[in-house]
């Protein structure tokens, strides 16, 4: 008996006369199907809250994280591990995005590795017990996906799938399964749209929620973030002054005294503390609030 498809692969009724239409009405239908995609994936948040709080106990260990795919939704983890760096500081290697086939295949879409099991199962060769491997495939049976799965688990790695298939052909391999069950594409089989729309969505909350819960925000401020241009200094400078109160010329002063962390001014400005202790505070605390706390200080 042959497999059965994912629901991504089937026709979508609604779209059958999307050919006929004029563009508005194209527009439309596929931003109305990509609605639905974030529903989707809203739907899977608690499923997705397990995967935050188990990474979060694994970076507390010294572990990382590692997204494997490939394709669109390889693709998508890339973007999301790329980011983290600049938007929270992190270390470079805390987030590892590892694609079929590596940095040929990422940028050449004919180079496909997908099918490649062995390839999956090297690139998670080197995690431990602390690390935590998410597959993402949007049909639940990508080849690389399931060796890399495979390879995590027998490591002692957490592992975690995110799929568009409920019945994911790979769901026992991973100790925790997201699901976004978005259903057919607007056209036929084409996961860059909505099971693309509700793997980005995934990534991106599962990625901020666990940056959040390790202290790497201070309200739904990027503290973190690394001003590596005109614009960014000039966003450190305005975060500084919406979260302490004080003008631009004293917050500006601040990030200059801190070398341009931004945590360390933060914590400077909310306690009147010297650099020294607010560099000391900060290592022993995770984050800002709790920093400011030691000090004995009030976080607004």
């Amino acid at each position: 008996m042959p497999p059965v498809a994912p629901p991504t692969e089937s026709r979508n009724p609604r779209t059958a006369d999307i050919d006929t239409l004029e563009s508005p009405d194209v527009l439309r239908l596929l931003l109305d199907e990509d609605a639905t995609a974030v529903a989707a994936a809203r739907a899977a948040a608690t499923a997705l809250s397990r995967a935050v709080d188990e990474a979060h106990l694994r970076l507390g260990r010294g572990g990382g994280v590692h997204y494997f795919g490939a394709g669109a939704s390889g693709r998508l983890a890339v973007l999301d591990a790329t980011e983290i760096t600049p938007t929270f500081g992190v270390a470079r290697g805390l987030f590892t995005a590892h694609f079929a086939g590596g940095p040929g295949a990422l940028t050449d879409s004919s180079v496909d590795r997908e099918d490649a099991e062995e390839l999956g199962a090297i690139d998670a060769g080197a995690l431990g017990e602390n690390d935590l491997a998410i597959g993402i495939t949007a049909s639940g049976a990508t080849p690389y996906v399931a060796g890399a799965l495979r390879a995590a688990r027998a490591a002692g790695a957490l592992t975690v799938l995110i799929t568009c298939n409920p019945a994911a052909p790979l769901r026992d391999l991973a100790e925790i399964l997201v699901v976004a069950d978005t259903g057919p594409e607007a056209l036929t089989g084409s996961t860059r749209l909505k099971a693309g729309t509700a793997t980005k969505v995934l990534l991106n909350a599962f990625s901020t929620a666990l940056m959040i819960k390790s202290g790497r925000t201070y309200s739904n401020l990027m503290v973190g973030l690394v001003a590596t241009n005109a614009k960014l200094e000039q966003r450190a400078v305005n975060l500084l002054v919406e979260a302490t109160g004080e003008d631009a010329a004293a917050c500006g002063a601040a990030l200059a005294e801190a070398d341009g962390r931004i945590p360390e001014a933060l914590v400077r400005l909310l306690t009147g503390c010297t650099p020294g202790q607010a560099r000391e505070a900060l290592a022993a605390q995770p984050g800002v609030r709790a920093a400011v706390a030691a000090l004995g200080g009030h976080a607004g």
